[in-house]
């Protein structure tokens, strides 16, 4: 806030005229309480502007706003084996608080390690759970074996309903259908009862077997149950079913079918409200189940959340819905869906349980209703969400803190209260005493009837007067008898404008405001109100606001004109515990989501949006390679809260666990597994060394292009001596077919011609 306007400050524009008003305009302000000042400064200003007017240090009234640690015990880091086990620090602070100002203090919860468990079993025993009932016989051996490697310290407990024992939820005819509701099918069962404690927390666990096998089911009329009966006095009834001050108190609630609720009993003429006594009688039967009716969502809200419990929901496909929504409205719940014979009731408890464990979520209570609370969460990572007051994905040892800012809004007339902030579940608090320093130490110094006030007339109170009725005028010196026309100048601001704005009437120089119906009006020409701000849906400053003077000083967790636009973040989040889950940005406590494609009201569906894979591989490689465009724009432990874990190879991890591969930028193939536990964290499996192609081998290489060359010059001179033979025998069997086409023979040529010639003498006769 700016607290600066035009002409000097907001202390000194108020018109106050006395030491508490002046304290109430803002936490800036202080009080002149001398009587004698030099000047005509004001007495109403700024503690540095006081000093310079020559107000004595002695007579400024300013109180400061502080926190005090009173009780601050170190957090434990093991809850079995030790005497004290603290979860929650500090344990004890005192707030001093001016009027309209705030202060921040802060507190850390941890997870101990090795904390002990209760666990009450109440079930369902209506004829539909016959078959649950069967199975889960030995439930106490198998689920101790399991919750031993998550404490040492555990103990276990078992109870029953079934309805109220009056018509119309149970059967009345025949007769015999009253002792046996099982007459009409031939079967034979208990009859009718209410709720009914069978067996108190203890670590035999065997006993709780034993105990499982002597029960038999019943039958009631209607399909609802009276579970909520079953679940208040399981609640209440500390002493009969033995909770214990340190440890986790879970109760595991099993039905197959919807549950009545308050004002359900009024078809049974049940008109008396359930009043969340404990009425287990000597046979440790509900005695009060036909005379109470059955508990509302904010009794049992109220009661779970004093005893510190969590309760689980453990029911059948057909009714999760319904009951998804009741843990919506009761804080600490966590819903499982049962299989129809109750086989996957020892995973669930388990699962359920990792999930408890794996969020902190704080709670106020008793806050007066002049203090506003923000919170913001120190979660993972030391980021700090702001308008968060939960955490998710924990592990069991893991240091969460936050930081709370306390506002006051105005002065309650019990000047001390207090409140409690503690997680839900948890047995530890922090408790908050606020003292409201509305009031000046000079008022213990008044002086009535003083001389100082014409005579009498008034008290001196803080250096002004504080008039007797009828008087008026800064020393009491007027009478309201009196008037004078010529008094009227100081009544307004500037010459021409209205007197005391037309809400008030000039007496001695000096405004006397009209009452009003709609608020107070103030200020030295009654000039301001606290009933002319803007209003929001009806609501003056949407009722997250005081209205002062026209403006509307918004609560510490909201701002606006209109004061309806909300800081807080929480309701944005989403179940990967991403603001918008990631594709868009909280605005006034809802999503905009900026991502296209994605809607939803955290922005968690996005058809269009790349699949786990891809979104995970750049937390892979922020996270494990400490590279990629997360950690250039140094967002990596803002958008990756995954765990990393560096494996040799991929395990088998379920339907919850997706494989995924990729290249990075040196062409190497990263695999990687993401997976998500039961309790909602997000763990990737990382093979440790990337498969990158290997370099090439020189003397190989060398070997490789040789041999090449050299096959492939013999292949082409093999190639060439086959052609050229080809050729020759080609020409040579043309040629003989030439010669044996030939019409002369090469012996009588008649070109040829001898080289001697022969003549003959025809005369010649020779020798006779």
């Amino acid at each position: 806030l700016c607290f600066a306007v035009s002409g000097g400050n907001i202390c000194t524009t108020r018109g106050v005229n006395s030491c508490k008003q002046c304290l109430a305009v803002s936490p800036l302000c202080a009080w002149c309480s001398a009587e004698v000042r030099a000047g005509s400064s004001p007495r109403c200003d700024l503690r540095t502007n006081l000093l310079q007017n020559g107000c004595g240090q002695d007579y400024i009234e300013f109180p400061t706003s502080t926190v005090t640690i009173l009780e601050d015990r170190p957090l434990s880091n093991k809850g079995s084996g030790s005497s004290t086990t603290t979860q929650m620090s500090p344990q004890k602070i005192q707030l001093n608080l001016r009027p309209d100002d705030s202060q921040i203090f802060r507190v850390q919860v941890r997870q101990v390690e090795d904390y002990p468990v209760d666990i009450y079993y109440l079930m369902d025993l209506s004829n539909s759970m016959k078959d649950d009932l069967r199975n889960i016989q030995n439930l106490g051996t198998k689920l101790a074996s399991e919750m031993r490697k998550l404490t040492s310290n555990l103990r276990i407990g078992f109870g029953a309903f079934v309805d109220k024992p009056i018509s119309p939820y149970m059967y009345i005819s025949p007769p015999q259908a009253i002792t046996n509701p099982c007459y009409e099918i031939g079967e034979t069962c208990l009859p009718m009862f209410g709720y009914k404690h069978v067996l108190s927390l203890t670590d035999e666990v065997t006993r709780f077997n034993e105990e499982v096998r002597k029960q038999s089911v019943s039958r009631n009329r209607d399909a609802p149950e009276g579970g909520f009966d079953a679940i208040i006095q399981a609640t209440v009834c500390d002493e009969k079913i033995g909770w214990r001050n340190d440890a986790s108190h879970l109760l595991v609630f099993t039905t197959d079918a919807k549950t009545h609720i308050a004002l359900d009993g009024r078809l049974a003429g049940i008109v008396q409200p359930n009043d969340a006594q404990c009425h287990i009688d000597k046979d440790n039967f509900y005695s009060a189940s036909t005379t109470l009716d059955y508990p509302s969502l904010g009794l049992m809200t109220e009661k779970l959340s004093q005893k510190n419990i969590n309760l689980i929901f453990a029911v059948t496909d057909t009714v999760v819905g319904l009951y998804q929504n009741y843990s919506e409205l009761i804080p600490g719940t966590t819903v499982g869906t049962l299989s129809r014979d109750s086989s996957n009731v020892l995973q669930l408890i388990v699962d359920s349980y990792g999930k408890i464990r794996s969020k902190v979520e704080l709670e106020v209570r008793d806050l007066p209703e002049e203090l506003s609370l923000a919170f913001n969460a120190t979660c993972l990572n030391d980021e700090v969400i702001p308008g968060l007051k939960s955490c998710m994905g924990l592990k069991i040892g893991d240091t969460v803190s936050f930081s709370i800012e306390a506002k006051v809004r105005g002065c309650p007339r019990e000047r001390q209260k207090s409140f409690t902030i503690k997680p839900v579940g948890f047995k530890d608090s922090l408790t908050v005493v606020v003292n409201f320093n509305c009031d000046c130490s000079c008022e213990s110094q008044a002086e009535a009837n003083s001389s100082s006030c014409s005579r009498g007339n008034g008290t001196l109170e803080c250096g002004v007067c504080r008039c007797n009725p009828g008087r008026l005028g800064s020393h009491c010196e007027c009478s309201e008898e009196e008037y004078n026309p010529s008094q009227q100048d100081n009544c307004s601001p500037q010459p021409g404008q209205p007197l005391c704005s037309q809400r008030g009437e000039c007496i001695c120089r000096q405004c006397v405001c009209h009452s009003s119906d709609f608020g107070k009006v103030t200020g030295k020409y009654c000039e301001c109100d606290d009933f002319s701000c803007v209003r929001f849906k009806g609501q003056m400053c949407s009722g997250h606001g005081q209205c002062n003077c026209g403006d509307c000083l918004c609560d510490s967790d909201w701002t606006g004109d209109y004061c309806n636009c909300t800081t807080r973040t929480d309701t944005c989040m989403s179940s990967n515990g991403l603001v918008c889950s990631g594709h868009g940005s909280c605005v006034c406590g809802k999503c905009d989501c900026t991502q296209p494609g994605s809607y939803g009201d955290t922005c968690e569906k996005c058809p269009t949006c790349p699949d786990a894979c891809t979104i995970k591989k750049d937390c892979v490689e922020c996270k494990k390679f400490e590279r990629g465009v997360l950690m250039e724009q140094q967002s990596c432990s803002r958008m990756c809260r995954d765990e990393i874990e560096t494996v040799q190879e991929l395990g088998d991890r379920g339907k919850d666990a997706v494989n995924c591969t990729y290249k990075d930028e040196d062409d190497c193939v990263v695999r990687f597994q993401y997976y998500e536990d039961s309790s909602g964290k997000s763990i990737l499996y990382v093979i440790e060394e990337p498969d990158c192609p290997k370099g090439p081998d020189i003397l190989v290489v060398l070997l490789s292009v040789t041999g090449a060359i050299l096959l492939i010059g013999l292949a082409a001179l093999l190639i060439w001596k086959l052609l050229i033979t080809i050729h020759d025998r080609r020409e040579f069997a043309r040629f003989e077919e030439e010669k044996a086409r030939a019409k002369w023979d090469t012996g009588h040529n008649p070109l040829y011609k001898e080289a001697t010639s022969t003549f003959t003498n025809i005369t010649y006769r020779g020798n006779m």
